[in-house]
C-alpha cells in the first residue's frame, strides 16, 4: 500500500508514529504538507498537485488536518476522495467534528447522550439559556476551541452572563453547557478505528482545573469501557462519518455522556497509558479497507426505479419487534436486510432466524415506498408552557 498522511507536522509524535507504523509492516509511506497541495480543476477528471508537480498515485490518505487549515484541508482532502483515493476520515466527517455546535446538533439528532446544550446570539436570551441546561455554575465553550482552550467554567449566572457578552463582542460564537459536577476534573476518551474501540484512557485534572485535557497538565491512566461506553463511543464516530476518532465522554450518573469528536486524534497519551499500538491499529485498518474500498450503496444501487437503500429503525412499538426477519414480513414486502446493527455489533446479511430487538438498525435494499411506510408519522413539538409576566412586551418570531 501506499500511504500520504497530511501533516504540517512531520516531527510530531503521533505522526512519526503511525509512519514507523506503516513502515514497519511493510508499507510505502510519505508525510506530505498539506498546505503545499493545490488542487487542479482544469483538466477533465480532478487531480492535485504538490509543490507545483502533479502528485504521484497513492491507495490512501491519512488525513491530520489541523484546526487552523480545517477549510483548505477539507478541500484537499475531497479531492482525494474525488480521485478514488481511500481516508478513513472523510472530508464531510471532519467539518461536521470540527464545528462545536454541528456536531452537537448531529448527534443530538441520534439520541447521544450530551450535556444539556443551548446556542444563543442576543444578550436577553442568554440567562434563559443557562437556566435551560441546568443553572450556574456552567460550562462555556467557544465553537473552534481545541485541546480545553476556550473552555470556561462560570460559577455564577452574573460571571456567565459577561463572560459570554465579552465574548460576543469580539464576534466569537459560544456555546452554554450544563457542568456534570460529578465528573469534575475527570474524562474518558476513547479511541475507534472502524467499528471498534481499541484503546481508552481516563484523564484526570491536576488541583482545582476542572480540564483534563493532557496539553494542560492532566493525568492519563488506561480504563476498560463497559459496553455502555464503548456504543456510545462508536456510534459517535460512526454518525460523525469518521473511520478514525477520539471520542470524549464524562462520566455521568446515568452513564455516558459525550463531549466532542475528534478527527485528528492525538496518539501519545494514549498509547503511553494503555501500552497499545494504536498506530498500527490504524494502519492495519487502512490497508484491510484499501483492498475492498467502500462505495456509496445508494448511489450504485438506486438505479432501479423505486428501489434503494435505507437505514431503518426498529422502534420499541414497531410491530416487526420481538419477531423474526422471516416472520417480519419484509421479504414479502421486497426489502432485503443487508446488515442488522445492533449496540456495537454489527451483523452482515442476518439469517431469518435473527429476532429484532427495540433500536436494531437494519440497512435494507428494496422498495423504497415500502420503507417509507414502515417510518412512524413524524411527532409534534411538545410547547413548553411559560410564565408570563402581567404586562408582557411580545416580540415578533
Amino acid at each position: 500500500m501506499k500511504l500520504a498522511i497530511l501533516s504540517r507536522a512531520p516531527r510530531a509524535y503521533s505522526t512519526q508514529r503511525l509512519r514507523t507504523a506503516a513502515l514497519d509492516r511493510g508499507h510505502e509511506v510519505k508525510v506530505l504538507n498539506t498546505l503545499r497541495f493545490g488542487i487542479d480543476l482544469s483538466g477533465k477528471e480532478p487531480d492535485l498537485q504538490f509543490r507545483g508537480k502533479q502528485l504521484s498515485d497513492y491507495d490512501a490518505i491519512l488525513p491530520r488536518i489541523g484546526n487552523s487549515i480545517t477549510y483548505f484541508g477539507t478541500a484537499v482532502v475531497r479531492q482525494f476522495e474525488q480521485m478514488d483515493v481511500y481516508t478513513p476520515n472523510t472530508a464531510y466527517g471532519i467539518s461536521n467534528s470540527r464545528d462545536k455546535l454541528r456536531a452537537t446538533q448531529i448527534l443530538s439528532k441520534h439520541g447521544i447522550a450530551m450535556p444539556a446544550t443551548t446556542f444563543v446570539r442576543d444578550r436577553a436570551d442568554v440567562i434563559p439559556a443557562i437556566e435551560r441546561v441546568g443553572g450556574a455554575p456552567v460550562v462555556i465553550k467557544l465553537l473552534e476551541g481545541t485541546q480545553g482552550i476556550g473552555v470556561i467554567l462560570a460559577p455564577d449566572i452574573k460571571v456567565a452572563e459577561a463572560i459570554i457578552e465579552t465574548l460576543q463582542s469580539t464576534k466569537q460564537n459560544v456555546l452554554i453547557q450544563r457542568f456534570v459536577k460529578e465528573s469534575k476534573g475527570r474524562d474518558i476518551r476513547a479511541l475507534v478505528v472502524g467499528d471498534r474501540v481499541v484503546a481508552a484512557m481516563r484523564r484526570v485534572a491536576q488541583g482545582d482545573e476542572f480540564r483534563s485535557n493532557v496539553h494542560r497538565g492532566g493525568s492519563v491512566e488506561p480504563v476498560e469501557l463497559d459496553q455502555a461506553f464503548e456504543e456510545a463511543a462508536v456510534r459517535s464516530a460512526q454518525i460523525m462519518g469518521l473511520k478514525v476518532a477520539g471520542v470524549d465522554m464524562l462520566e455521568g450518573n446515568d452513564g455516558p455522556q459525550v463531549m466532542e469528536v475528534n478527527s485528528s486524534p492525538g496518539l501519545e497519551g494514549i498509547e503511553n497509558a494503555t501500552k497499545l499500538d494504536v498506530a498500527g491499529a490504524i494502519i492495519d485498518y487502512i490497508d484491510n479497507q484499501v483492498a475492498f474500498p467502500q462505495i456509496d450503496v445508494r448511489q450504485r444501487l438506486s438505479v432501479s426505479t423505486g428501489y434503494g437503500v435505507a437505514e431503518l429503525l426498529v422502534h420499541g412499538d414497531a410491530d416487526i419487534v420481538g419477531k423474526s426477519l422471516e416472520e417480519s414480513g419484509l421479504r414479502e414486502k421486497d426489502i432485503s436486510v443487508l446488515t442488522l446493527h445492533r449496540g456495537t455489533s454489527v451483523i452482515p446479511n442476518p439469517r431469518g432466524s435473527h429476532v429484532l430487538e427495540p433500536e436494531d438498525r437494519l440497512l435494507c435494499f428494496g422498495r423504497l415506498e415500502e420503507m417509507r411506510s414502515m417510518i412512524p408519522e413524524r411527532r409534534k413539538r411538545r410547547q413548553k408552557v411559560k410564565k408570563l409576566p402581567k404586562h408582557p412586551i411580545h416580540e415578533q418570531e
